[in-house]
C-alpha cells in the first residue's frame, strides 16, 4: 500500500514562505518522477514543480524563481519550498509520483495566501 502524505500547508501573508513536505511510505523503490500539483477553485489542476530521480527539475512559469522542489531519497520525502508567495498561489497542493506518469497521489494540503 503506497501512501503519500503532504504537510506544511497553511495561511501565509503575501511575500511569505512555506515549505511543503510529502512523505512516501509503502514502497521499497523510489519513484522516477515526483512532483507537486495544485488546484485552485474553478481552475484545472496544474503541475507546478516536477523532479526526476536523477535530479532534473521543471517548474511552471508562474512559480519559476520562487518555488524549489527537492528530494531526500534516504528519507523518501519530497519538498516544495515556496517563497515570495502571492494570492494567486492559493490552492490545494498535491504531492504525486510514479514511474512514467503521476499515478500516485496524496490527499492534498491547503495553502492560502492572504493578507
Amino acid at each position: 500500500q503506497v501512501q503519500l502524505v503532504e504537510s506544511g500547508g497553511g495561511l501565509v501573508q503575501p511575500g511569505g514562505s512555506l515549505r511543503l513536505s510529502c512523505a512516501v511510505s509503502g514502497r521499497r523503490f523510489g519513484f522516477n518522477i515526483m512532483g507537486w500539483y495544485r488546484q485552485a477553485p474553478g481552475k484545472e489542476r496544474e503541475l507546478v514543480a516536477g523532479s526526476t530521480s536523477g535530479g532534473s527539475t521543471n517548474y511552471a512559469n508562474s512559480v519559476k524563481g520562487r518555488f524549489t522542489i527537492s528530494r531526500d531519497n534516504a528519507k523518501n520525502t519530497v519538498y516544495l519550498q515556496m517563497n515570495n508567495l502571492k494570492p494567486e498561489d492559493t490552492a490545494v497542493y498535491y504531492c504525486s509520483g510514479g514511474r512514467f506518469t503521476y499515478d500516485y497521489w496524496g490527499q492534498g494540503t491547503q495553502v492560502t495566501v492572504s493578507s
